[in-house]
Order: C-alpha cells, then sequence, then structure tokens
C-alpha cells in the first residue's frame, strides 16, 4: 500500500463516517448484540477480537432483490456478475473470492461440492431467504474447516421474535417486469417456536451480454422452515428445512436470442438438531444433509447436469472452566459427493476442534482455538486462531488476530475427465488484522481495520488447456477499512466505509478486486412518518486478464412513509443516475430502475 493511498483511505473515512448498507449501520457494535459466528458459542461483540458486520431485516429488505449487491455494501465486501439477478456472480471478502467464503444458511451448508471451485452461487440469493445475515471476516479454518480463509456469511431466516402468533409480509413491483413476495409467519410459546417463510421472486431482466437485446429473465421460488421445542429443561429438540427451486436465462454469445438457454438450480436441506445438558457440560449433537442441482440447456453446447450433495454429522460441547474461562469442543464427519459428467466422485473428511475463551482482565478477552482435519484424499491439515478484544477505554476497542487457513480443491478440479488434476493438494494460508474503533454515544463510531493474508499452493488453470494446476508463488491480499457513522441531528445521520484493497500473486494482481471501494450515505427524517435516504458507491482501479476495467459511480435513494406502526410504503430507485457500467468484461448492469413496495408486520 503506498502512502498516499493511505492517506487518500483516511481522509475519506474522516469526510463521511460509514459502514454498511443503511441507517443501522453496525447495530452490533453499537449495542454489544451478540454474534453466533465469530466464535464455537455465542459472545458479545465487544469481547471478540475478530472482524464481524451485519446486517438485519430492515436492512436486507431495503438493499433490493439481488442480496449478493446488498452485501457488497459492507465494507471489505465486493461482488462481479455476469448480469443481472439469477447470472452467476462471485463475492469477495477482502479480495478473495466465493471459494475462500464458508456459508451457512440456518447452520446448513450451501455450497456445490460439484462447482468449481466449491462455493455458494450469491447470483441466486434474493433478500426472502435472511433476516439475519453475518460477515466474518480473516481465517476461519479453525472454527469452520476447508474453505473459510477470506471469512464466513452466516445467513439466519425469519423467527417470531414475541410470544404468541406473528408475522411479516412484503410485496415490490418495479422496473424490468420485476415481481416479488415474501410472507413470513410463526409461533412462540414459553416452551419454542416455529417460523415458515414463502417467498417468490420473478423479472424479465435485461440483456446478461453486451450487445445483445434480448431479455434475460429470472424467477425463483423458496420456502424455509424451522422449528425448536424444549421438551424438558435438559433437553431441547430442533430442525431447519430449505427449498428453492429457479430458472435463470442466459446468452451464448452476443447474438444469441434463443428463448431455451436457460439454467436451472435447486437447493435441498435439512439439519436437525439435540442441544442437552450433562451435569456443567452444554451439549449440542446435529445432522444436516445439503443438495445443490445445476442443469444448463444450450443450443451451442447441449444439455448438461451437476449435482452436489453434503452430509455433515456433528458435536459441540461447551462448559465454564471458571469464572474467567470458558472451554468448547467438539468433532464432525462430513462427506461431499459429486455428479459430474465424468461420474460420481466423493471424499470424507473427520475433525477434531476447541477453543478457550479466557477473561484476561475486565478489559481484555482472548480467544484460543485449534482444529485438526483428516481428509481421505489429502494429507491432513491443522489450523489456530489466536484472537484479542481490549477495552482501552469504555468507548474505545482494540482488536488483534492472527489465524491459519486452508482450501481443498473441489472434486470437480481434482476429478474432472477433461479439466481435473488428481495430484492438486490443498492451498494454506496465514492472516493478521489489527483495528481499532471508537465510539461516540449510542449511534455514533469510527472503525479502522489493518488485514494481511497470505496463500500459498494457489490453484489455478493452464491458460491453453484449462487443466487445473498448482500455482507457485505466495497470493497476497492485504488493505484498510474504515466505516463510521455520525449524527448530524436527532433527525439525520450520516455514514460510509472506504476499502483499500492489494491483491496480487506470482501472475500478477487479482483480476476484479477494485482497488478503491467507498461507499456514502445520509439517512434523514421527513417529518413524522416518512423518511428519505440517499447512497452512493465509488469503484476504481480494478483489472481482469485483458487490463484495466472502467470505474463507476452508482447512486441510490429511497423514500419511506408509514401507514401505521406495523406497516409502510416505500419507493427505491437503483442506479438514480442511470451510469452505464461492468463488474464484469462484455456483462450488462442495470440501467436506472424504480420499485414500490409494502411491508408490514402483524
Amino acid at each position: 500500500m503506498t502512502r498516499s493511498s493511505f492517506c487518500l483511505g483516511l481522509g475519506l473515512a474522516a469526510l463521511a463516517p460509514l459502514h454498511a448498507l443503511a441507517e443501522d449501520l453496525d447495530d452490533s457494535l453499537l449495542l454489544d448484540e451478540i454474534t453466533a459466528s465469530a466464535s464455537l458459542t455465542p459472545v458479545a461483540t465487544n469481547r471478540t477480537g475478530a472482524t464481524v458486520e451485519t446486517l438485519d431485516r430492515d436492512q436486507i429488505a431495503a438493499g433490493g432483490q439481488n442480496l449478493g449487491e446488498t452485501l457488497a455494501t459492507l465494507p471489505g465486501v465486493t461482488i462481479a456478475q455476469n448480469g443481472g439477478l439469477g447470472q452467476t456472480a462471485t463475492l469477495r471478502i477482502r479480495g478473495l473470492s466465493n471459494g475462500y467464503i464458508a456459508t451457512r444458511i440456518d447452520g446448513m451448508d450451501f455450497s456445490d461440492p460439484s462447482g468449481t471451485p466449491t462455493a455458494l452461487q450469491f447470483g441466486t440469493l434474493t433478500p426472502g431467504l435472511a433476516s439475519r445475515i453475518e460477515v466474518l471476516k480473516g481465517s476461519q479454518s479453525a472454527l469452520y474447516g476447508a474453505n473459510a480463509i477470506g471469512g464466513v456469511i452466516d445467513m439466519t431466516s425469519w423467527r417470531p421474535d414475541r410470544p404468541g402468533l406473528s408475522g411479516r409480509a412484503e410485496v415490490e413491483a418495479g422496473t424490468y417486469g420485476t415481481y416479488s413476495g415474501t410472507l413470513s409467519f410463526g409461533n412462540m410459546t414459553d416452551r419454542g417456536q416455529i417460523a415458515l417463510t414463502m417467498s417468490h421472486v420473478e423479472t424479465h431482466g435485461f440483456s446478461s451480454q453486451e450487445g445483445n437485446r434480448e431479455s434475460d429473465g429470472f424467477d425463483q421460488d423458496l420456502i424455509l422452515l424451522s422449528a425448536e421445542f424444549d421438551v424438558t429443561e435438559q433437553l431441547t429438540l430442533g430442525f431447519s428445512a430449505l427449498y428453492s427451486d429457479s430458472k435463470s436465462d442466459y446468452d451464448d454469445n452476443a447474438t444469441d436470442t434463443s428463448p431455451v438457454t436457460a439454467s436451472t438450480e435447486t437447493r435441498k436441506g435439512v439439519r436437525v438438531f439435540a442441544g442437552f445438558d450433562i451435569g456443567t457440560v452444554e451439549n449440542e449433537l446435529a445432522f444436516a444433509w445439503t443438495q445443490t442441482e445445476r442443469g444448463y440447456n444450450s443450443p451451442s453446447w447441449g444439455r448438461s447436469s451437476f449435482t452436489g450433495k453434503r452430509r455433515t454429522l456433528s458435536y459441540l460441547g461447551s462448559t465454564d472452566l471458571t469464572e474467567a474461562a470458558r472451554l468448547s469442543f467438539g468433532a464432525d464427519w462430513s462427506e461431499q459427493e459429486a455428479d459430474l459428467s465424468s461420474g460420481n466422485v466423493d471424499t470424507e473428511s473427520r475433525a477434531v476442534f476447541g477453543e478457550l475463551q479466557y477473561a484476561l482482565s475486565d478489559a481484555a478477552d482472548l480467544s484460543l482455538s485449534l482444529r485438526h482435519d483428516d481428509y481421505s484424499d489429502f494429507d491432513n491439515q491443522t489450523t489456530g486462531r489466536l484472537a484479542l478484544a481490549w477495552r482501552l477505554e469504555d468507548d474505545l476497542i482494540l482488536r488483534a488476530v492472527l489465524g491459519t487457513g486452508y482450501l481443498t480443491p473441489s472434486l470437480y478440479q481434482l476429478f474432472d475427465s477433461a479439466y481435473g488434476n488428481p495430484d492438486l493438494k490443498p492451498e494454506s494460508s496465514r492472516s493478521a488484522e489489527l483495528g481499532l474503533e471508537k465510539r461516540f454515544g449510542r449511534d455514533g463510531f469510527v472503525k479502522a481495520t489493518l488485514f494481511h493474508t497470505e496463500i500459498d499452493d494457489l490453484i489455478g488453470y493452464d491458460d491453453v488447456t484449462y487443466v487445473t494446476k498448482q500455482v507457485s508463488g505466495t497470493t497476497t491480499s492485504k488493505g484498510i477499512e474504515l466505516s463510521a457513522r455520525h449524527a448530524l441531528s436527532q433527525t439525520a445521520h450520516i455514514f460510509g466505509n472506504y476499502t483499500y484493497t492489494d491483491s496480487r500473486g506470482s501472475e500478477g494482481r487479482s483480476t476484479h478486486v477494485p482497488r478503491h471501494d467507498l461507499m456514502l450515505g445520509i439517512d434523514t427524517a421527513l417529518g413524522d412518518r416518512a423518511n428519505a435516504r440517499l447512497t452512493l458507491q465509488r469503484s476504481t482501479d480494478s483489472v481482469d486478464s485483458s487490463g484495466a476495467l472502467d470505474d463507476y459511480t452508482l447512486a441510490g435513494a429511497m423514500v419511506s412513509y408509514a401507514l401505521t406502526d406495523s406497516s409502510e410504503a416505500y419507493l427505491r430507485v437503483e442506479n438514480l443516475f442511470n451510469d452505464d457500467y461492468q463488474t464484469f468484461r462484455g456483462y450488462n448492469t442495470s440501467g436506472r430502475a424504480l420499485y414500490v413496495g409494502l411491508r408490514a408486520s402483524f
């Protein structure tokens, strides 16, 4: 990082406080909420050294139909997409792409074992999926195993938050023939709860490929169901389930006008668990099964299909050793299976892990995490993480993390008959970060985090044969994240974030990683019932294999009006100034688009 770039980042952060997408930016930091992803057991955000960003239900809903683009408003998170909603998208955390990000939806891992790499397809994620999202950054293999070098995205669907029957309904319509509706309802008693979410999204879309005028549509149906029940004071039983089915049109090339060029994706998953106490030890035993089916129908390439399955059995225990020390420990078994064009392949792994959380003093907390994985097709992997949270003052927190991680090659990269390489070995990583957060009252804060990650044995591919291979040298991703929020008055706030990322390896700069990523916003009340929000996002200095990509600036606006205490109508405009830009060369993005909607809770 050059001195000028560092100073630019500091200057931008000083001019505009920032954090995520919306008005309540990072309430978890401001209110010391509990994070479920930063440790093996939930911990208060001011007592973990890890960097965690959160999005709540209102922020997710305000972000629009593309959940990946909503995530990309967070500091350190970017996205490159091959067109509109439903098209292939690559999300990155601190310059590291999908394959380096472990994902969970209601505790289920939906990264696709048949993909290249093993990853979740963020382009088909819609806002009905989640009511809360946590983004945990940095190498987390000590907690989550393989493919968590860049971080973790943990999504939780809607749950009732008060006794009795309650729910939430949302409808929206807008440009490109877009319609969506989500209904969530459930019941809570003093013994447990049950929740159901149903969502439908459809859009005629716009042409994905540059130079093509045919619209590429997308539609998706989504169902989420969860429940848990206290059988006794010592035993809790529960489950979660997900089903989604989607269809996306796409273009084979710039002149493709065929209406049958389409891809399908079906996700299915079930997780069952039992929580029980034995003496002073809290235990959880869980089994999860997930499956992702992908199909492609192309006039040029014909029909093809891929299926990835995952089965995981896990145990987690935790107990207080002393008033200052808590020990968590566990084991899991996992099997991945992929149906490829070349046949069916699978791999197994077993792991043991543990974490010690220790209060050094009233002002400092330290956590040490270790994990050992035994793979059927690779060498064993041992990873660790050391995290410190030091509250220098009541309103000043220093965070520091050191961690190691690894990424395994996908079953496709290993065993595909045309492009696989069975001699591949896992990538390995080392990461460090140092952060400082200053709070101002209940709503204001300024935060800065330096990060550095190194990866050896990168898995790439031959430019001529496209056969996967191990790339020599070390890939490094480093930079700084700055975010802040400031109250201009009792009814108006400004917020923002800036990330500088320098990501490169032995073959040059990493592709589709903007060196500078800035987001600014203002949120203000317009009388007693109306609110308005303006946002500005600037992305510069990104490259792909052909050279530099164009910089772009996006503006957005939203006005909402409270019809009652439990319902509101809104108008949202995306790409306000109709900027013509691309996040992936040759693929279009949305022009100016207007959406109207209604949200209500009951």
